[in-house]
């Protein structure tokens, strides 16, 4: 075949991939228009100001419709209940009293994604650097500090099927943004350089001190680390996306647990004792836990059978007792606000 030959041939190609992307959207929109207009009205409350002035929960609303991806929040007291909407649309929500961080990808021919800290009026205070897909985001408990997780392609180590990610974390009044993978991780009294590196699922526990999951090779480690030393230590194997309760003596996390690739267990670690405790979910929980009380936490769970779009958020108590159950439907990625 002549160069001029390849070329044409290389020309239709790319047409045809471009039209099947273009294709593709058109499709997609036009569905998910069909979903909306075939929705049961969402149960809203338009006092979104009353919601925040007591203790609530915020949360990624994934009921169908036109305000499918909005940010709602609901009461404590009545969390299955009518839910407030917000302006802000985000993949991932995180929030602590007058603040937010909103994590969002805007689905193109070329992707892009942005992250933003919003203030009380939900409006973008400011602008954080964002690489790749939204996974996990954390506010510290004074909002001085914001952590942002997402994955990313083009590390030299990346094998296929494998994933790297980019955790940072953002001092908000100075805008000094570190990512948490150039600090010197130590297990077991061992340093670890290994190219294959990861960190990702920040939980701060003050201004300085905080809990992330390192990974390298096939494991990964619950650790803690020193943003003014630049220093991560390991505390115990098996461990995924911590989240601090309240009272700050334990930890929430998924962990495998013997499970197949893919499958998460959810237990609660005593940072004093060392032990860990499986909570009453049976099902796989592909999320960083968050605190609802100190005796209770919460999770997203996709809704089996009805496609990746919709979810709800469950409970479950903290001391491996009881059982899960649903606490808001139609939701993902939630914050207790108090």
């Amino acid at each position: 075949m002549s160069q001029r030959a390849k070329l044409i041939a290389l020309g239709v190609v790319v047409a045809l991939a471009v039209l099947s992307s273009v294709g593709y959207v058109v499709f997609a929109r036009r569905a998910q228009t069909k979903a909306a207009e075939e929705a049961p009205p969402l149960a809203t409350r338009n006092d979104l100001a009353a919601v925040q002035s007591e203790p609530h929960i915020v949360f990624r609303s994934t009921a169908l419709g036109n305000d499918y991806g909005k940010v709602a929040e609901v009461p404590l007291s009545a969390p299955s209940g009518p839910r407030a909407l917000t302006p802000a649309s985000c993949d991932r929500v995180y929030a602590r009293e007058g603040q937010a961080v909103c994590l969002a990808a805007k689905p193109s021919l070329v992707t892009t994604y942005t992250a933003r800290v919003l203030g009380p009026d939900w409006q973008s205070t400011l602008d954080l650097p964002l690489s790749g897909v939204p996974s996990r985001t954390r506010l510290s408990r004074d909002g001085a500090l914001v952590a942002t997780t997402t994955f990313v392609s083009g590390h030299d180590y990346s094998a296929p099927g494998q994933f790297s990610t980019e955790t940072l974390i953002t001092k908000i009044a100075t805008k000094q943004t570190t990512n948490i993978e150039s600090f010197t991780l130590t297990v077991d009294g061992r340093t670890i350089e290994a190219k294959d590196r990861n960190m990702w699922g920040v939980t701060f526990a003050d201004d300085d001190h905080f809990y992330a999951t390192a990974a390298s090779g096939s494991k990964t480690w619950l650790v803690r680390g020193t943003i003014s030393t630049a220093k991560l230590e390991s505390l115990r194997e098996d461990a995924e996306c911590p989240s601090i309760s309240p009272d700050g003596k334990r930890i929430a996390f998924k962990t495998r647990a013997g499970r197949p690739a893919g499958q998460w267990g959810i237990a609660v670690y005593d940072i004093a004792t060392g032990k860990a405790t499986p909570l009453a979910e049976p099902r796989s929980v592909d999320d960083q836990i968050e605190w609802l009380d100190d005796a209770q936490v919460v999770y997203g769970l996709p809704r089996a059978g009805e496609g990746p779009s919709a979810s709800d958020v469950w409970v479950v108590p903290a001391d491996g007792s009881g059982a899960s159950h649903i606490l808001i439907p139609d939701a993902w990625s939630p914050a207790v606000v108090r």
